[in-house]
């Protein structure tokens, strides 16, 4: 029972610093979970009430990613739209383009293949098709908008990076693990072909 007992104390541990709780009162932790194991004590908080302030608690984090995630995208296309190779457009999408193509120019209504590369802002890989070796064929209109207008820009044989503000990418719902609400993402996109 001892081992078994630590054992769980390590997955509850890993399983809220998972959950981003790295500052928690052990010694409250420990004495909330102490009054609950044994019979008959009284806890110093009713289950409502405790489950109000742990869901205070993680609204207030939720608020707190969704505003320092926006204010660290713009901050970024902000001083990266200074950048002499940098074209900003008005919808806030930016690109550079680091290979010109000469092909032709996707609609939306078409399917293309591409080789891509997805980073965060501190340069965290969360999707590449580069990294995979296996390009990806899509229709254009079925990707995040930033997508969606620079692809019916680019001519095939092209290769452009693309600086995508969060409105434009996955929003506040934010997508997978990686991809935090309100997050800007830098795509390293090539056009290779328009599907028939």
């Amino acid at each position: 029972m001892d081992k078994l007992s630590y054992a769980l104390g390590m997955s509850m541990a890993s399983s809220l610093l998972q959950s981003g709780l790295t500052d928690i009162d052990v010694e409250s932790f420990a004495q909330a979970f102490k009054e609950m194991m044994v019979n008959g004590a009284s806890p110093a908080m009713s289950p409502q009430e405790a489950d109000q302030v742990i869901r205070a608690y993680f609204e207030k984090k939720q608020k707190e990613m969704l505003t320092n995630n926006l204010k660290a995208g713009r901050e970024f296309l902000a001083e990266n739209a200074k950048r002499e190779k940098v074209i900003s457009l008005s919808s806030g999408l930016q690109y550079e383009i680091l290979k010109e193509g000469s092909g032709e120019k996707p609609k939306a209504t078409d399917k293309v293949k591409c080789h891509y590369h997805g980073t965060l802002l501190d340069g965290t890989v969360f999707d590449s098709s580069v990294q995979r070796g296996q390009p990806a064929i899509f229709g254009v209109n079925q990707v995040i908008q930033g997508w969606v207008e620079a692809l019916q820009m680019m001519p095939v044989g092209s290769k452009w990076r693309l600086y995508i503000p969060s409105e434009l990418a996955y929003g506040e719902r934010g997508a997978g693990k990686d991809i935090e609400p309100n997050s800007t993402l830098i795509f390293d996109v090539e056009l290779l072909s328009i599907e028939a």
